[in-house]
């Protein structure tokens, strides 16, 4: 019988993958492969099929026309047959993988944990704590919590809060922050990697804009933590600082919060049934981010 693939299905995965990587280094790396064997795929069905591919740039391999065309056939494919392979395994509703970032790890959900496995003994929750936004389609990561404006590609997106947002400080230095100008004269923590920006803040209070100093880290979670140990005021999202509030810990100077479209969110693979388990971390995490304070304007501690 005549194959119905004219270049071998390996090959047809390295094209898809070089193609949705953009470079053949981290095509090999996810198939296990060298950069120099993706090469020869790659080569061998161009000689095979009499086209070429790939548009060689300075910013890497770019499909060309003929490929873009069928790159979503080729992507739905492969995620199909990875669904397929994966419902012949055992399904694993005791484990959940969930891939979170530092401060939503460590400033919130580390801390409720405990509720959730009280909740649900049998349900094992696994964190993966990254920055990057995780291929979902080709891991066995369950389900996630971004912070953004969403929607993304290939996910389904949930808003679970995170849509206010207020500077934060020690007591003591909130003792010295009379007005919004005062900011002037404090240090001020320069999150390098934050999507907040303070002009929308002072904007919401009816306050102009002042100039601001302060140590710059690139870290969300270190960032936090200098706000802590009272190395500055930090801009941070109402909900991640509820708990240090509360407990006394930090404090809101003028307890009045902006409002942005940006939020945390539960995001899971589309086009992929939710499973039991994610269905009951999704009803615990809606629940348990509904009776934190997020930040409404004049909120009172």
């Amino acid at each position: 019988m005549v194959s119905p693939f004219p270049i071998p299905l390996n090959a047809i995965r390295a094209i898809e993958m070089v193609a949705r990587r953009g470079a053949l280094a981290p095509a090999a790396e996810e198939l296990g492969v060298t950069p120099g064997a993706v090469s020869q795929h790659l080569r061998r069905a161009e000689e095979r099929l009499g086209i070429e591919l790939f548009e060689r740039t300075p910013q890497g391999l770019r499909p060309r026309p003929a490929l873009a065309r069928i790159l979503p056939q080729l992507s739905a494919g492969f995620s199909t047959l990875a669904d397929a392979v994966r419902a012949l395994r055992p399904a694993n509703e005791q484990v959940l993988t969930l891939t979170v970032g530092a401060v939503f790890a460590s400033r919130w959900l580390i801390w409720r944990m405990a509720r959730f496995t009280a909740a649900h003994p049998e349900i094992e929750l696994r964190l993966v704590v990254t920055a990057s936004m995780i291929d979902f389609q080709h891991s066995d990561i369950d389900c996630g919590i971004r912070f953004g404006r969403g929607p993304w590609s290939g996910v389904l997106a949930e808003r679970i809060g995170g849509q206010h947002f207020q500077p934060v400080a020690t007591p003591e230095l909130a003792a010295r922050l009379r007005s919004p100008s005062d900011f002037a004269q404090v240090p001020v923590i320069q999150d390098t990697t934050t999507m907040l920006p303070w002009s929308e803040w002072f904007a919401a209070v009816g306050a102009p804009m002042v100039e601001l100093s302060g140590p710059s880290l690139n870290d969300p979670a270190l960032a936090f933590d200098a706000a802590i140990s009272g190395q500055g005021v930090l801009l941070t999202v109402d909900m991640m600082a509820a708990d240090a509030v509360r407990e006394g810990r930090l404090t809101w100077p003028f307890k009045r919060s902006a409002q942005t479209d940006l939020g945390y969110w539960l995001v899971r693979p589309e086009g992929r049934r939710m499973p039991a388990k994610v269905r009951f971390f999704r009803d615990w995490l809606l629940a348990e981010a509904a009776g934190v304070i997020d930040g409404r304007a004049n909120t009172e501690t």
